[in-house]
């Protein structure tokens, strides 16, 4: 049984952690997609100053896009981590019950 005083910080900490989680996904789509955008931009103009260079700058291209796109899994798990873990709730409710007491 919850603490009839705890359920509204338990909910405003589930609501806050859900905007967290939102911003997370919202910087990681960002941050590949300009990602992708320079990196492909940067083989175009490799290509276009070197035209002999495409297979290696094509290589080059997939390893560091490869590299790139770690990023939005990262991201994602630290998301699905505050989303179904959050330790912020153990801790809010720790806080309170010591100082309620």
């Amino acid at each position: 049984m919850v603490d009839p005083q705890l359920a509204p910080v338990i909910g405003m900490v589930f609501s806050y952690t859900a905007v967290a989680v939102g911003i997370i996904f919202a910087g990681a789509a960002l941050g590949s997609a300009l990602g992708w955008g320079l990196i492909c931009s940067k083989y175009i103009e490799g290509i276009a100053r070197q035209p002999e260079m495409l297979p290696i700058l094509r290589v080059q291209m997939f390893v560091t896009a490869g590299l790139m796109e770690s990023f939005p899994f990262i991201a994602a798990a630290f998301a699905m981590y505050f989303t179904f873990v959050n330790p912020f709730e153990a801790a809010a409710v720790a806080a309170i019950t010591h100082v309620a007491h």
